[in-house]
């Protein structure tokens, strides 16, 4: 990996004009709020240790996002139908099913397990560790840029998931 960037990553996933499918870009402005201004008695995070970034791509332009970090936490809306909405969902990629992501920009696209795999055998430096922090929603597909309540309520908890997650491996490195 260069030095050009940092060896962690925030991805905020999704477009916000889709209603909860916003969730990611509003959880990662917070991170990128509280990396700027710590709360009170906080330790800071290094500003050069994390790289936050929104995008509405899946698949394959998502792995090429990541190539050169060694870790990543995507923060995006999910839809398993079988927990509330606005509840979270905090594992590791590999843990996670391999759904085509409903941000790809083609129909030819794929899930981005299968487009890691693709990269990796081509040589690409992709992360050794992707952990996925998921907000619970069906509401994806709505032209609104407001999310529902039981999202907008659960975007801090998703953040504080991200950053003991940032934090564990900042001081891991």
């Amino acid at each position: 990996m260069g030095s050009s960037h940092p060896a962690i990553l925030v991805v905020g996933l999704g477009n916000p004009i889709l209603g909860d499918d916003g969730a990611g870009w509003r959880v990662a402005e917070w991170i990128h709020q509280r990396l700027e201004a710590p709360e009170a008695g906080e330790a800071a995070i290094p500003a050069e240790a994390i790289e936050v970034d929104c995008l509405s791509l899946g698949g394959l332009s998502l792995m090429e996002r990541l190539v050169g970090y060694r870790r990543v936490i995507i923060v995006d809306a999910v839809n398993s139908g079988s927990r509330p909405i606005g509840s979270l969902v905090v594992a590791r990629l590999e843990e996670l099913p391999a759904y085509t992501s409903s941000h790809t920009a083609s129909a030819h696209d794929t899930s981005l397990l299968n487009a890691l795999q693709v990269g990796r055998l081509m040589g690409a430096d992709l992360p050794d560790e992707i952990m996925v922090v998921g907000i619970e929603s069906p509401f994806v597909y709505d032209f609104t840029e407001k999310l529902s309540a039981p999202v907008t309520a659960a975007i801090p908890q998703a953040g504080e998931e991200a950053w003991m997650i940032m934090r564990r491996w900042v001081q891991e490195s």
